[in-house]
């Protein structure tokens, strides 16, 4: 009978000791999920995923080259391949032989080439493209006040600063730019990623002068000075975290856009009307 209680209490202080070790352990870095080495590839794929999601790797985005991918990760040279292979699949990169791996187009186009060849026939169309960003910049610059980071903000400033250096030299080129890479910035601020994916294939049809061109659209301010200081006004308030005043900024900013075209469209059409008269007296 003593022999059994021995075993009996030598066998419950082997159980204690051995929670205890499994309760230290998990304290440290066990409690996270090794990876091995089959599970590699995946977590690639998984990181470089989050990345898309989270609008830091955006559609068109060259990646680095294999070398710098695998060191950065800290994976070898076949399984950073075996990932890419995996995400090409998926659709998510595509790999340009001779050039390198970019992300995949994914959002596609705002609206098909017959819808934008309508809208160019049917002016008052493109009104609605400005209600529609009137409300999504409304959107983006209340949150990026609420939710920037100290990165956004610092990127923000620096894209003003180029702004306001573009202006000062009458560079369009660059303060076209500069103005798109602004309002991306501003959304992506947001850190709402539905957000920051749309509203890039609404950017990408400004970039491409779809809808107007700003240098049009700097002829009715006279100098661009108004749309730079509406620039400033809306990054200032984000600044500060104001959120009422940058959604108020944001919104004037696409007012003064669509009152500018309103009146350049009725100028054009006075134009068009006193050509006509003049033709007729003569």
């Amino acid at each position: 009978m003593l022999d059994l209680l021995k075993v009996v209490n030598y066998a419950d202080n082997l159980i204690s000791q051995t929670q205890a070790t499994v309760r230290r352990l998990m304290t440290k870095s066990s409690a996270f999920e090794p990876i091995g080495q089959e599970s590699v590839a995946e977590a690639v794929v998984e990181q470089i995923e989050s990345m898309i999601v989270d609008g830091i790797l955006k559609e068109g985005r060259k990646l680095p080259s294999e070398r710098e991918l695998a060191e950065a990760m800290g994976v070898s040279r076949p399984k950073l391949r075996e990932a890419l292979q995996q995400l090409e699949s998926d659709g998510l990169v595509v790999v340009r032989h001779g050039e390198g791996t970019f992300v995949s187009t994914l959002t596609g186009r705002a609206m098909s080439p017959a819808l934008l060849s309508l809208y160019a026939r049917h002016g008052e169309a493109f009104y609605d493209y400005l209600e529609y960003r009137r409300e999504q910049e409304g959107f983006a610059a209340r949150l990026a006040a609420e939710r920037a980071t100290q990165s956004d903000k610092s990127r923000l400033q620096e894209i003003i600063e180029q702004m306001q250096k573009a202006w000062e030299d009458d560079d369009l080129e660059t303060s076209q730019e500069a103005d798109i890479r602004l309002h991306t910035a501003i959304v992506d601020a947001s850190q709402n990623t539905t957000l920051m994916h749309m509203m890039a294939s609404v950017y990408d049809l400004t970039r491409q002068g779809v809808f107007y061109n700003r240098q049009y659209l700097r002829t009715m301010d006279g100098t661009g000075r108004a749309l730079l200081e509406q620039h400033k006004e809306m990054v200032q308030a984000i600044l500060a975290g104001d959120a009422a005043a940058a959604e108020a900024a944001a919104r004037a900013h696409m007012d003064f856009v669509e009152d500018s075209f309103r009146k350049g469209q009725e100028q054009a059409r006075r134009e068009a009307r006193a050509a006509k008269r003049r033709q007729l007296s003569v």
